[in-house]
């Protein structure tokens, strides 16, 4: 592996737990919302990664083994969890039967969705610093 196949790693796990703490933000944002019906009602989003593979030996050459060297999103799923139904009849947004209907969203899971993230950006951010240092070490040791 390259040494500047480091920093590619990195930024791709960084730019990934960046969406993962947009879609945290956007789940926290639609917690409270109503609506009129189940099937309309916000529910919580939730990213799907996969590793990226390289088949590039470095130095020009094909390998015949891949090497993951980061992630990609490769999608957005729905949360399965059930919708929470309140009555309300003076609610504008109530049924005929005077049910609203509340997203799915949990905020507890959805906060430690974002220390989750946070901790892992600020992992990927160590990576690189660490990997400068020690190039900048290994400069000054040729000089």
């Amino acid at each position: 592996m390259s040494l500047m196949k480091i920093f590619d790693t990195a930024g791709s796990g960084m730019s990934a737990e960046s969406m993962r703490l947009n879609t945290v933000a956007s789940n926290l944002a639609n917690a409270d919302s109503v609506s009129s019906s189940p099937d309309a009602a916000y529910k919580a989003k939730e990213l799907m990664f996969a590793p990226t593979q390289d088949n590039d030996g470095g130095f020009g050459t094909q390998n015949t083994n891949s090497v993951n060297n980061g992630v990609r999103m490769v999608g957005v799923t729905e949360s399965q969890s059930p919708v929470e139904s309140h009555y309300e009849p003076g609610n504008p947004m109530a049924d005929e039967n005077g049910y609203v209907y509340g997203s799915n969203v949990n905020p507890i899971d959805e906060l430690v969705n974002m220390i989750s993230a946070s901790r892992s950006y600020q992992n990927n951010v160590e990576v690189m610093n660490t990997t400068k240092q020690l190039m900048i070490k290994t400069i000054d040791l040729g000089s």
